[in-house]
């Protein structure tokens, strides 16, 4: 009899419940009054989907604010992260060699997990090697914030000088997990500071001139790549291909590395031809 009773008291507190709801349930609720707010459209920065109070711009991407749900940000931003990919700036300048960029380019847009784009002083089409024209996907003043950059080289005497290039360098050396230089872009890295007290290498008749620009770095010849952490530099052309390589193993995993470069039908691949600066040894080079 209390089974019988203490079921017959819970659905009796159902049918209330529905009984009260049920007027609420059956409200017309219009579109306007959904609550909406601004967020962030996914630009591969830390701000993406960012919820804002009020249209306009993103303050940290400058990226154009989305109407939308609350419900809706909050899910595209839980979503977002899960496949959060790191940001690859390629710079290209007129002259630029094209292996240079076309190898680091094509590892890190073959490997999951990398948002890959190219990015110059403006928008406007570069020329390559004389012969391949190259349209930006941005500038200097508008590309996304970048975790990778990748300094290719070629024609870069040009272009060391440019205090706007040097000084984007420099500020996304605050941030980036890796600041990658192929053949003669080691200039770049040494023109903003970068090489000082490290081991570095570069293009093979680039390095006695690279050496006296940096007397407080040590530029190694006959080097593939030489990564003190942040700061990985390679040697000419091909090599960009090597030390890409090597930050993708870094980053995801030798597996993922060696899963690319079987991709890319580079079977020259020696993964132990580079050097790695162990923390002893960054300060030696400013004291030899």
């Amino acid at each position: 009899m209390n089974i019988i009773l203490r079921y017959t008291s819970y659905l009796f507190a159902a049918c209330w419940l529905i009984a009260a709801c049920s007027p609420l349930l059956a409200k017309n609720i219009s579109p306007r009054e959904i609550p909406m707010s601004c967020y962030c459209k996914p630009c591969g920065s830390d701000c993406d989907l960012e919820r804002h109070e009020k249209p306009g711009n993103c303050q940290d991407c400058g990226m154009p604010l989305i109407e939308g749900t609350p419900a809706l940000s909050d899910s595209l931003m839980r979503t977002e992260k899960q496949a959060k990919k790191r940001n690859v700036a390629i710079f290209i300048h007129n002259g630029v060699e094209i292996l240079d960029f076309a190898g680091p380019s094509e590892v890190f847009a073959s490997t999951d997990g990398f948002n890959v784009y190219t990015v110059s002083l403006s928008e406007e089409p570069i020329i390559s090697q004389g012969f391949i024209k190259v349209t930006p996907n941005y500038s200097l003043t508008d590309c996304p914030k970048p975790d990778i950059v990748v300094l290719p080289g070629g024609d870069t005497g040009p272009f060391i000088e440019n205090k706007q290039l040097i000084d984007w360098i420099k500020n996304a050396s605050t941030h980036a997990e890796v600041m990658l230089s192929v053949c003669t872009g080691a200039g770049l890295l040494a023109k903003a500071g970068l090489l000082d007290g490290k081991q570095a290498t570069t293009f093979h008749s680039y390095i006695k001139k690279l050496q006296r620009a940096t007397p407080k770095a040590k530029i190694l010849s006959d080097t593939r790549f030489v990564d003190n952490g942040q700061i990985v530099t390679t040697a000419g052309v091909s090599a960009g291909i090597d030390g890409a390589l090597h930050v993708v193993a870094r980053l995801k995993g030798q597996a993922m590395a060696t899963q690319t470069a079987r991709y890319m039908e580079y079977d020259k691949w020696k993964p132990d031809e580079g050097l790695i600066v162990k923390p002893s040894e960054k300060g030696a080079a400013e004291n030899k």
